[in-house]
Formats: structure tokens, sequence, C-alpha cells
């Protein structure tokens, strides 16, 4: 990932520096393993605690090996007597490197988990604020009838609250290792190995591997980075419309000194939201090529290695950075209700169609001709620019069936905003 979209924590979780050093973890613990036994000596395992890995030697000897476990193995050994034999003594390469990649992978998701409960808590405070703040819901783009932004909010509050048990259960499927030897049997090193350097790393065993942890486990992490970019997505893209000049609902924060167009200094664009769906975009991808990772030849191939030195770092750091600036967006979020009332009111009235037609129909008349009534009306209104309230309210056949008084009470806004305290107290919001 490029540097204008890593952030600094996450970019030291994907950092080689990290990498290798989770590496050098599971080789001491192996050995520490390997000496509660009774195989290697503690006089050699005082000497191996103090092992460390040259990377300038280390990449000098890749150029040789082609092969970054041995070229890593060599730089520590180099510089160690007799002790250095211990070293990756049973192990297979994807021992150390799938056990240290899942330790990357959970740093990465505890990072996520907290900029995830960011959002959550940006949108509560939204929602309680606006839980009764007048909006105009829209299905296909068209005016329907009124609910509350804080109703909008609470809506995708509930979502992340959603995609958090899901990464939680993610992270717990990838907090696993694995020191199983070449194809899994454990003929090089015994489970007793296995269970001590997993629990001495933190991590459960994988209860069976082959030569690598199966990447199962990985396509559900990415998939579930790529929902939580998609619910990301999704709101960013109602901030997007909401703050179109024409509706001027809602509006991205706007820095003193900041610049919308090179060439308009009037603009103020939703950027930030934008940004947030052009990401969504890339994980949605990586999470493909992770389930297509799934299948590997045999006991292991290394298909996957190359796509996942690319896909994970990368999607870890898009979410965390575009999970930082939905935060940001929606703590900053300026909501304007008066526009939004001037928005509902634009529609002269027609949003209380459904109203008026179960008046009629509870009056007795049958749905059709009801439906006739108030569609006609409503024609009218959208055709000729007339209040549909004022249409109603001088049409004979409306008037036969419903008085003016009762018509006045129809058109209420408040009727639809009634059961919102009852949703937010089953979201457990108030």
């Amino acid at each position: 990932m490029i540097d204008r979209y890593s952030r600094p924590a996450m970019k030291q979780v994907w950092s080689d520096e990290n990498k290798y050093l989770k590496w050098l973890a599971v080789e001491l613990a192996a050995c520490e393993a390997w000496t509660a036994e009774g195989v290697i000596p503690e006089a050699d395992m005082a000497k191996l605690r103090g092992a460390k890995y040259n990377h300038d030697r280390m990449m000098e000897l890749f150029e040789t090996t082609r092969h970054d476990v041995t070229a890593f193995i060599s730089s520590i050994t180099e510089s160690m007597g007799p002790e250095g034999r211990w070293l990756h003594l049973g192990l297979t390469s994807n021992d150390m490197l799938d056990t240290g990649l899942n330790m990357q992978l959970v740093e990465a998701g505890a990072l996520l988990q907290t900029e995830l409960d960011r959002a959550i808590a940006a949108l509560a405070v939204k929602a309680i604020e606006h839980k009764d703040t007048l909006a105009m819901g829209r299905t296909h783009g068209v005016h329907a009838e009124p609910m509350t932004m804080g109703l909008r909010f609470a809506l995708w509050w509930d979502e992340l609250q959603r995609q958090k048990e899901r990464l939680t259960a993610a992270i717990e499927g990838l907090r696993v290792g694995m020191i199983s030897g070449a194809v899994g049997t454990h003929a090089t090193v015994p489970p007793s190995i296995e269970d001590k350097v997993c629990r001495e790393l933190g991590l459960k065993v994988a209860k069976i591997s082959n030569q690598v942890i199966q990447r199962d486990r990985h396509a559900h992490f990415m998939s579930t980075l790529a929902l939580i970019a998609a619910s990301l997505e999704k709101f960013a893209t109602e901030i997007r419309a909401l703050q179109r000049t024409e509706l001027h609902e809602l509006e991205e924060p706007f820095g003193q000194g900041q610049t919308g167009s090179s060439s308009m200094p009037h603009k103020r664009n939703p950027e930030l939201s934008e940004r947030i769906c052009g990401l969504a975009r890339l994980i949605r991808g990586n999470a493909n090529t992770a389930l297509e990772n799934v299948a590997l030849w045999g006991e292991r191939d290394i298909s996957h290695s190359s796509a996942e030195r690319i896909i994970l770092p990368d999607s870890c750091l898009a979410l965390d950075y575009i999970l930082s600036i939905f935060s940001r967006v929606i703590e900053g979020l300026r909501v304007f209700p008066d526009r939004m009332m001037e928005n509902i009111e634009s529609s002269r009235g027609l949003i209380f169609s459904q109203r008026v037609l179960l008046a009629l129909v509870d009056k007795g008349l049958g749905r059709e001709e009801a439906y006739k009534i108030v569609q006609t009306n409503s024609s009218r209104s959208w055709e000729e620019g007339l209040d549909f309230r004022d249409l109603l309210r001088t049409d004979r056949l409306a008037g036969e069936h419903l008085s003016k008084k009762e018509l006045d009470e129809l058109f209420d806004y408040g009727y639809y905003t009634r059961y919102v305290d009852d949703t937010f107290a089953r979201l457990g919001l108030i």
C-alpha cells in the first residue's frame, strides 16, 4: 500500500522488521520447547536466547539462496557457535511463516477492532443527537415517506455492530499456530512441541494442518474485511448523495484553508466519502483473490504466497485507513435540519398519499376506488406543481368521505416518527 493510505501503527504491523521479529519469536519458542523436552542443552538455549537476525546479511544471502527462510536462518547462525544448529530443528518453512503471519494478522485485526469501535461510537452519538430530526426517506431516489436522520445513523450503527462480531470471529479463526513438519504429520517435530510453541506465543493450535495453515481461515478474514468495506461504501455513498447541491442535507467536515477545486473556489466536494468508496473496491477485489487461495495442490503449493504478500497487508492498511476516514467524517459531519424540511416540503405533500389511501379504505371504499382518488390528485400535483394537500381539501370525491378536519389530521409528520423511540430502545441506544 502506498504511504498516502498507510497509517503508522498498521504500517508497523506489516513492516519487514515486525515480520522477521515474528519469525524469530517462532524459532526461539520452538527451541525453548525442545529444551523443555530435553533435546537442546540448557547451556545452548541460554546462548540461543540472544539470537538476532541480520537484515542486510539476509538480503545478501537471498541473492544466492532465492529462499527467504534459509537466508533468514543463515543470517542468524553465521554469528553463532555450535548452538546455532538447533534453530529450525524439525520445522518446515511454513511452520515459521504461517505461524508468524497469523501473529501479524491478529495484531492487524486488533487495530481494526479499535478503529471500528471508534466508528460505532461516533454513529451512536449522531444517532442519538438526531433521533427526532425529520428527514426525507427515499426509495429509488424518489421521496417515499418521512423518517428521521437519527434512524438512518442508527441503521448504520447496527450494521457495524454485526461487522464487529464478524471481525472478532475472523480474528479468532486466525489465532492459531502450526508446528507440524513438512506435510503436517509431526514426523520430525512431535505435537508436544507444537503445543508448547503456540502456548508461548499466545495462540491456539491448529488441530490439523498439512504444510500450511488452511486458507479458508484467511479467506474468512479477508471476506470480513470486504464486508466491512462494503458497509462503509454504502454509508459513504449516502453521504455523497445527501451532500449534492440540490439536496445539501449533510456535509463532510471542511477545514479552514481546505480547497475543493483548483479552478472553482466555491467547491466543497465529498472527497473523503469518495475515497472510502474507491478503496472499498480494492478490498473487495482482494477478497476474491483470498477465496481463490483456498485451493492448493496436494499438501501445499506457493500459488497463494505471492498474492498474500500484497492482498493481506494492503487490505488491512486500506480498511484501517477508510475506517479512520469514516470515523472522522461522522464525528465532524454537518447536518442541516432546515434544509431537510425544505426537501420534505418540496414534494408538496405527496408523501401523505399512503395515509390518505388507507384512511379512505378505512371509510369503506374499495382499495381500487380509493387508489384512483389519491392517484388522480397525486398526478395533478406532479404535473401542475400544485400542493397535494390543497387538492384533496377541494376534491369532491375525497370530501364525500373525509372531512377537512380529518384530512388535516392525516397531514401530520409526527405520524411517521411515533415509533422512533421504540426502535432506539430495541437497539439499546436509549
